[in-house]
């Protein structure tokens, strides 16, 4: 046990935040802490950490535990560099350095009895804590997680304080886990990452040996790197064991136990009243009537509660004006900032209905992109042109300059929305946090998260047909990112997203511009399409790798031949060859396992795909159909998009079996 918190009860202003609620918290255990937005999740890691106080219950830790807690919010001062703030934090890892020369040294000068033994055991122990925080590669490691993180080389030794608030944040993530706590306790660590930074971080928590309790809307990250759940829900807190997918399978289960328990108890209690209604008032049964409504009583008393059904909002977002088939256009487009060469030579077209993710490293230039689209940025040589009727809004955190100070929120919404009715408004701004009287709060008082969620709100009232969307789901909880993947799936005009959410991207992306060694590269598909591709790239690279200069790589097959050491005296390969040939092995064998995968997503795309068009046709030649245009026209598009769809599934799915045949 490296933490306990033991039936901590807090409330806020009367309201009940939670009673009684448990959590114990062991090595190895990575947590993620969920609950819709104010149950209380931040405010209980704050308990934890001791900056709050339970109204009841207590918090224990193991002994000599160390705490680290990442804030949504941080700010650097100071002319240290980032590489130095992160080295420098270090401070137990440092402190142990010095114990252990003190230890030394006292070694050195005591003759050998129990004196010497205790010192001996003493130095064991704090030795090994040193090596195992990494100690002897304090720097080196300070500077692989700055990496991994997505910092550039060359950003490790300028001053911490010039760095954007989001960058900010990331030196404190990284400084936490240079540091290594036995409990590391993270509110939305995810929200200042690109999706490559989480990846990297996801493999990082994965690995962490102390324990770990995470506060986050992102649904991939939780699943791919946390072993339990601690849900808030109806002012309790119970946990599951698994990730968040299956957290949620567990809790709709218990769910579905508890509706059969409660309706198996109400229909007992509705049978003894029909008896008790009979007979309670005749002579020769009033004993037995009395009986059954006592029994009534204790029922009732143990009656099981089910908890508030969360509310789901679900809108039909107004389509945006219709524009011409082609939407933006990039031609040979380049940008530089000073010495810093982003891009150049690209082309891109985007065309109506196209949902894109822009992905790659840190500071490869996604953002700038969007903005060459958005006409904030101009080429340094070539064109960005939009399409006929083409009109766009651009969402980001740091421009957020068109909300009006002077307006309260639902004046916001007003300005926008003039067909809509109050409660309606207020049905949409509940989905983005802002309840009761938040919609009265003025603009002028609203924090940047709210902003945000304001800002984002007012896009999708009266969307314009191109939506460039940079981050969109930071300071929302998973309910509200509901909302909006629901309204992005759905459509119907263009979206360029750029976000660490891997569940969004997933969701709405139909096609993925990578950004990455100053290229920009079209993936005609969705993300697992464009994963897929990304590992065959990796592999073929990787077998390249391994071949001798001026010769072809070396099939995996012929490579498993030649791994037999030569016994005649011929060449033995070196270690560092069996690694690289092993590596050249698992890539191929990693892009193999990928094609299948792909394979069958492909197949199970191209059924319905094909059962669909089928219908369609069907649909299309009615009378009734033809008559009703709104239909009709629905119809049409999305047999439109089928059309372009299947030939498409269709020359993967053949390319695909030819490699498998291949690989076989």
């Amino acid at each position: 046990m490296i933490a306990l918190a033991d039936k901590i009860t807090k409330s806020f202003g009367g309201r009940v935040l939670y009673s009684a609620a448990t959590l114990q918290l062991n090595a190895g255990e990575r947590w993620a802490l969920v609950g819709p937005n104010g149950a209380g999740k931040t405010t209980l890691l704050k308990i934890i950490m001791g900056q709050e106080s339970p109204d009841e219950g207590t918090i224990s830790f193991a002994k000599d535990t160390s705490i680290g807690y990442l804030e949504q919010e941080a700010k650097l001062a100071g002319e240290k560099t980032a590489l130095q703030e992160v080295v420098d934090s270090a401070v137990e890892i440092r402190r142990l350095a010095d114990r252990n020369k003190e230890l030394e040294r006292q070694i050195s000068q005591t003759a050998p009895g129990q004196e010497l033994d205790r010192l001996l055991e003493q130095y064991g122990k704090a030795q090994d804590r040193f090596e195992r925080l990494g100690g002897y590669e304090l720097e080196a490691r300070a500077r692989e997680i700055l990496a991994g993180l997505g910092f550039p080389v060359e950003d490790f030794d300028k001053p911490a304080k010039e760095f954007s608030g989001g960058w900010q944040m990331r030196i404190s993530l990284s400084k936490l886990l240079l540091r290594h706590p036995d409990l590391l306790l993270l509110d939305e660590p995810t929200n200042h990452l690109d999706l490559e930074s989480v990846q990297w971080f996801e493999r990082f928590i994965s690995g962490y040996d102390g324990a770990v309790l995470i506060v986050s809307h992102d649904r991939s990250f939780m699943d791919s790197c946390v072993s339990h759940v601690a849900a808030i829900e109806n002012r309790r807190l119970t946990t599951y064991t698994g990730n968040y997918s299956s957290y949620l399978r567990q809790r709709e289960d218990n769910l579905e136990q508890m509706r059969a328990k409660r309706a198996a108890q109400e229909r007992e209690i509705a049978h003894m009243q029909v008896f008790v209604d009979k007979f309670r008032y005749k002579p020769t049964k009033a004993a037995q009537a009395q009986e059954r409504m006592k029994k009534i009583e204790q029922i009732k008393s143990e009656l099981v509660l089910l908890p508030e059904g969360s509310k789901k909002v679900h809108f039909r977002f107004p389509d945006p004006p219709r524009t011409g088939d082609m939407v933006v256009s990039l031609e040979g487009v380049s940008k530089s900032f000073g010495d810093n060469h982003v891009y150049s030579g690209v082309d891109l077209k985007l065309y109506r209905g196209d949902h894109v993710s822009l992905v790659g490293p840190n500071g490869a230039g996604k953002s700038t992109l969007m903005k060459l689209i958005n006409g904030q940025f101009k080429p340094d040589t070539g064109t960005v042109e939009l399409g006929q009727n083409v009109t766009e809004s651009y969402y980001a955190q740091h421009q957020l300059e068109t909300l009006n100070p002077a307006n309260t929120v639902m004046g916001e919404m007003d300005s926008v929305a003039p067909g809509w009715t109050s409660s309606e408004e207020r049905k949409l701004l509940g989905a983005f946090l802002f309840h009761g009287d938040d919609v009265l709060k003025r603009v002028s008082v609203l924090s940047g998260g709210e902003r945000a969620r304001l800002a984002l709100a007012k896009m999708l009232v009266a969307p314009d047909p191109l939506l460039l969307l940079d981050e969109p789901t930071n300071h929302l909880d998973i309910d509200s990112v509901d909302v909006l993947e629901e309204a992005l799936k759905n459509f119907p005009g263009t979206i360029v997203l750029i976000s660490h959410d891997e569940h969004l991207v997933r969701a709405i992306s139909n096609k993925v511009v990578d950004v990455r060694d100053h290229k920009v590269t079209e993936y005609v598909g969705d993300y697992d399409y464009y994963q897929f591709k990304r590992a065959e790239l990796e592999a073929a690279a990787a077998g390249e790798a391994t071949a001798p200069a001026g010769k072809a790589p070396v099939p995996a097959a012929k490579v498993a031949e030649a791994e037999e050491p030569a016994a005649t005296g011929r060449n033995v390969k070196t270690k560092e060859q069996r690694r690289a040939e092993a590596e050249a092995r698992n890539a191929q064998s990693r892009a193999l396992r990928a094609t299948k995968r792909r394979l069958k997503e492909v197949e199970s795309a191209l059924t319905p795909a094909h059962e669909r068009y089928d219908e369609l046709m069907k649909l299309m030649a009615s009378e009734e159909l033809y008559n009703d245009s709104a239909k009709f026209d629905e119809a049409m598009k999305e047999y439109q998009a089928l059309s372009k769809k299947i030939p498409r599934l269709e020359e993967e799915w053949l390319e695909l079996s030819e490699k498998m045949e291949a690989g076989a």
